[in-house]
């Protein structure tokens, strides 16, 4: 039988917890893009392939911790710790990446090459599922 209290609670419940995550994604892509040597807001919107999937590829690799700790946390104070030690994670990632394997990729995504868009992509979302796995424990 359905029960119209118990899903008014889940209900909110479920607002609470999805309007938060999507307050930390949109935070997160904001200082992602502060932190990235390169404009992805100006890159996208003049076409360019691989800076649009280089960050769709960081977002889903910052969402899947996310996900995993909305599953695993009992608190929103919980989730938020996790959600901020995710977007550091990710953010060290790329700067790793940036900085030990691919010093050009400023000059490459500028250029539009969506094999280094994949790549980071990639790098993000593997980080992003290693990320959520650890959050299990």
């Amino acid at each position: 039988m359905f029960d119209a209290i118990e899903f008014l609670s889940g209900a909110l419940a479920f607002l609470l917890a999805f309007v938060t995550a999507g307050l930390f994604t949109l935070a997160f892509k904001v200082i992602y893009q502060w932190i990235t040597p390169y404009k992805e807001r100006d890159l996208i919107r003049a076409g360019n392939t691989a800076a649009a999937i280089a960050l769709i590829g960081a977002l889903i690799g910052y969402v899947l911790p996310l996900a995993s700790a909305l599953s695993h946390t009992v608190s929103l104070f919980e989730f938020a710790a996790w959600a901020t030690l995710a977007g550091v994670i990710q953010i060290v990632a790329f700067t790793a990446v940036r900085i030990i394997a691919l010093p050009d990729v400023k000059a490459r995504i500028e250029a539009g090459e969506i094999s280094i868009g994949v790549y980071m992509a990639g790098v993000s979302i593997a980080v992003g599922l290693l990320n959520a796995a650890c959050m299990t424990a």
